[in-house]
């Protein structure tokens, strides 16, 4: 049973959430401090994250739940400006829910990130591109560059799973929304080039060539796949 930790400083808003969240099957641990949330981390799954906290800014936690690596955010916040959702999401945030909301809809995003992080079964093997340049094993969502392991968030890994599918074929932004969240999301094609630029940077000064821009389309894997 994955476990969701809801951090929010509004009591009617952690209940509500408690409630649909435990009747979709999830294990829920609520806080409404920063501090608190801090310490409890390492015991969640995925972090449900208000952004404005009362002893912690809540981009002061995002940092720190990035800096752990794998465990995916979905920022829930009363800032809804696009700056702010794209300051968000290139803090590493993995969805971004803005007040007011339907529960329903935090319930069905959760369901969403955590099968995007971990719903994918083994295949044969890790694929290589590039003249083996870039590795990708889709049984354990992970990817290197030049033997280097990348370490991604569940996004970045579905941005970059999404193009190595159909190496050389462009993809829209709003496919990629579509591919990555498993869900229509108006608007969010906006802030796709925030994720693929968090990914191009972690893929190096090379990062531009893996993953190439088609003006005015979308993007694609500069990289053809090897033969097998």
């Amino acid at each position: 049973m994955p476990t969701v930790l809801v951090v929010e400083d509004e009591r009617d808003i952690r209940d509500v959430l408690r409630r649909y969240l435990e009747r979709a099957g999830f294990s829920v641990l609520t806080t409404a401090s920063g501090a608190e949330a801090l310490r409890l981390l390492s015991t969640a799954d995925l972090v449900v994250l208000d952004l404005g906290l009362p002893d912690i800014d809540g981009t002061d936690v995002l940092r720190e739940v990035h800096a752990l690596g794998n465990l995916p955010v979905i920022v829930l916040t009363a800032r809804s400006t696009t700056e702010d959702r794209i300051r968000g999401l290139e803090l590493g945030a993995d969805d971004y829910v803005t007040k007011p909301f339907s529960p329903h809809e935090v319930v069905l995003r959760v369901q969403a990130v955590l099968h995007r992080y971990s719903g994918v079964t083994a295949e044969a093997g890790p694929v290589t591109y590039g003249n083996r340049r870039l590795r990708i094993d889709e049984g354990s969502h992970r990817a290197w560059l030049d033997d280097t392991l990348l370490d991604l968030t569940p996004t970045e890994w579905g941005l970059l799973a999404a193009v190595v599918a159909a190496p050389g074929r462009v993809y829209s932004r709003y496919e990629l929304v579509n591919r990555v969240r498993g869900y229509e999301y108006a608007g969010y094609e906006r802030t796709i080039d925030s994720h693929i630029k968090n990914l191009r940077r972690k893929l190096g000064v090379d990062g531009a060539d893996v993953v190439e821009t088609v003006l005015g389309v979308g993007y694609r894997l500069g990289f053809a796949q090897d033969p097998q």
